[in-house]
């Protein structure tokens, strides 16, 4: 099995278009945070001052880069660095704009004009794995670095063309599939420059600590040990578990004991099946032991969880 494809899935990756933009200077707008969630915005034409204030960080695009925040902290959209905005909420009110088409603001010089297609990858409340905590604050892919990524190029060539083709029949949907696949080719490069990120994910197509990710990921409702695991895939107990917490930064039974956990958020959602029958599939001995682990990771009893969802 496709052991990340799996880990996309379980944590219910989804992608989301809000809007392409028509910018005149002079413009800025701040876009609020967003929990569980990584937006995107696309330079198609002109360029891009992008600040964050909480940290003060700040960076500028040109036509073809692409910035990813992957923790969905606030930031502030402008046409020159240094300006205060109002909320993405008041410039929408003040454009008029109803969720169709362009997002045009100003009415300064049409040459300046930055366009922008701009949208958001979500997870599931409570999604949590090694390769979500170890993306970086944000991350920039110019145009040049899109060039040696051809896959990538493409995806993102893909995009622009169905969000500036016209046609609505069946847009919306090819446009946040696109973006799906923009994030995954994303994680498989590696998000260049991030060593943290390239370390998790050498864990995916490491020989020997990918086999026992996909048993983990295929059979999770096995009593799997350290030493079985290790066994399965020709190592040694301690050089396993050595290579495993270098690799992902915890050990194989925590991976194990969270991914479970995961993998029971996953089917309370997207199943029918009873918590009895959830419990054993996740890898639980009995529904008593399956709530109290739930309860302790996420404050609320499976059953809860469940009506609340």
């Amino acid at each position: 099995m496709d052991t990340l494809d799996d880990v996309l899935d379980t944590l219910d990756l989804k992608g989301a278009f809000y809007f392409r933009t028509n910018f005149s200077p002079p413009w800025a707008v701040e876009v609020p945070e967003l929990q569980q969630a990584a937006r995107f915005h696309l330079v198609v034409e002109g360029r891009l001052h992008i600040r964050f204030p909480s940290s003060g960080e700040q960076t500028v695009l040109g036509p073809g880069d692409l910035i990813v925040i992957p923790r969905g902290r606030s930031h502030i959209l402008s046409d020159e660095a240094g300006k205060t905005a109002p909320s993405l909420e008041t410039v929408l009110a003040d454009a008029g704009y109803t969720g169709d088409g362009v997002l045009a603001v100003g009415d300064g010089e049409p040459h300046a004009k930055t366009k922008l297609i701009c949208g958001h990858f979500s997870f599931r409340p409570e999604a949590d794995h090694p390769i979500l905590n170890a993306l970086p604050d944000f991350q920039v892919m110019t145009a040049s670095m899109r060039a040696e990524n051809a896959t990538l190029d493409e995806v993102i060539r893909m995009l622009v063309r169905q969000v500036f083709s016209g046609s609505k029949v069946g847009s919306a949907a090819s446009v946040t599939r696109l973006s799906e696949v923009m994030f995954i080719e994303l994680l498989r490069i590696g998000i260049e420059n991030n060593k943290h990120l390239e370390t998790v994910l050498s864990a995916f197509s490491d020989s020997q600590i990918s086999q026992s990710l996909s048993l983990m990921h295929s059979r999770p409702e096995h009593l799997w040990t350290v030493e079985s695991l290790a066994r399965e895939i020709g190592m040694s107990r301690s050089r396993f578990a050595n290579r495993f917490q270098s690799l992902l930064k915890m050990g194989p039974m925590s991976y194990l004991a969270d991914w479970r956990l995961q993998k029971s958020l996953f089917l309370l959602h997207n199943s029918k099946k009873s918590v009895q029958e959830i419990s054993s599939d996740s890898g639980y001995q009995s529904p008593a032991a399956f709530t109290r682990a739930f309860s302790d990771k996420f404050g609320i009893a499976p059953t809860k969880y469940r009506k609340s969802a």
